[in-house]
């Protein structure tokens, strides 16, 4: 924790099961200093409501003990890969708008209101997602489909890993995230952005 508030990171591989620790806390500690570091979360723990738990506190992806170091490297990889990507894209286009809200392509936040702006922090997933809905606004995408576009063809997760990103991002955009009129579920099919939302600054 103390390490988390003098220096920052380039990855954090995080195991739930700390001595005199909670890997959570320190999931939510980080999330609150580095918003954007990507997390990988380590716990023998199989069952899928600490899988949520974890992803809901920030984590970008998860691993369940025991695990192969081939596999390790690769998640590692890939989220260092997006890194670079996000870092090499140009920019082209500053900003996409959707109900009252702004996502800041060049650094990467949300923010929301006029004249004074609330920023809002977004994982390195959420940001993707949202980026991504927001290029396709009223196209429907599986979970599937999302999982191939903002995770990438490497990824070997699980496909609920999505319904969790969906709600985090509903609970920071959404004026009354039970009810959903940004992203809103097509049941039996996906999720789509609704609004007219697409606005390039």
């Amino acid at each position: 924790m103390a390490a988390i508030d003098r220096q920052s990171f380039d990855l954090v591989l995080l195991d739930l099961m700390l001595p005199g620790a909670d890997g959570l806390e320190v999931c939510r500690h980080l999330r609150s200093r580095a918003g954007h570091t990507p997390i990988i979360m380590l716990s023998a723990r199989s069952a899928e409501v600490h899988r949520v738990r974890g992803l809901e506190l920030g984590a970008d992806d998860y691993l369940s003990k025991p695990f192969s170091m081939l596999e390790l490297l690769a998640r590692v990889r890939a989220l260092l890969r997006r890194v670079e990507q996000i870092k090499a894209a140009p920019d082209i286009m500053t900003e996409l708008r959707v109900g009252g809200w702004r996502l800041d392509l060049q650094r990467r936040v949300l923010l929301h209101g006029e004249p004074k702006r609330r920023e809002v922090a977004l994982t390195l997933r959420e940001f993707d997602l949202l980026h991504f809905l927001l290029l396709h606004p009223r196209q429907v995408f599986s979970r599937c489909e999302l999982l191939q576009h903002v995770w990438g063809d490497g990824f070997d997760g699980y496909e609920h890993t999505v319904n969790t990103h969906i709600n985090r991002l509903r609970n920071k955009i959404e004026a009354d995230p039970q009810n959903p009129r940004l992203i809103t579920t097509v049941w039996g099919r996906g999720y789509r952005l609704d609004k007219l939302a697409q606005e390039a600054a």
